[in-house]
């Protein structure tokens, strides 16, 4: 590892820690009208975006992380949702069918995913979370890449970021391997960054 990315590593793992405070602390203090109002309707761009898409990729919330199922409940029931998936503690991650009635099983990560005999997917469109972001499609998440070698290894899949409005900074820190978002979701506002949407 040479000096320059043990540097950006470090600078990462700082904002991480920093933003990880700022995601808790206003979680925590979300009062219950906002808590029940943020995420749960597609603004009219992404539900237009939606219907031209097969599968969708989304996850299960963990911790402060934005709770984004309701929004796609008619999805999950139509069978046509796919949440992240992982084997084992390895660096590949894959997508599987997941509907509302079946379960969500303790990953590896310690993240809930699809049992490990549902069916494989591959999403169209992505809604990964995030640690932060700016506005050029800047993606901070957790460090352990999984989403960077997805999206490396289906470079056409539409991308899009969901976090907090606050879990925003100037600049995202990038290295070589990190991928650019299209777009990113917040409680306030839709966010597009760069030309495929």
């Amino acid at each position: 590892m040479t000096d320059l990315s043990a540097n950006l590593v470090q600078q990462k793992q700082k904002l991480r820690e920093k933003l990880r405070f700022r995601r808790k602390h206003f979680a925590a203090n979300l009062d219950g009208m906002a808590q029940l109002a943020a995420f749960r309707a597609l603004p009219a761009p992404l539900s237009d975006l939606l219907a031209d898409h097969a599968v969708v990729g989304a996850y299960a919330a963990s911790g402060d992380e934005p709770d984004i199922m309701p929004m796609f409940a008619g999805l999950a029931e139509a069978g046509a949702l796919a949440l992240p998936h992982h084997g084992g503690r390895i660096a590949e991650m894959d997508f599987r069918h997941w509907r509302p009635n079946e379960p969500l099983v303790k990953g590896p990560w310690g993240t809930r995913q699809p049992a490990d005999n549902a069916p494989l997917a591959t999403p169209n469109l992505i809604f990964c979370p995030l640690v932060g972001f700016d506005r050029q499609g800047g993606r901070i998440g957790q460090g352990g890449g999984h989403y960077d070698r997805y999206f490396a290894a289906h470079p056409d899949v539409l991308r899009i970021g969901i976090g907090w409005s606050v879990q925003e900074i100037d600049a995202a820190p990038r290295e070589s391997t990190d991928i650019a978002l299209d777009a990113i979701l917040t409680e306030q506002e839709f966010i597009l960054c760069g030309d495929r949407l």
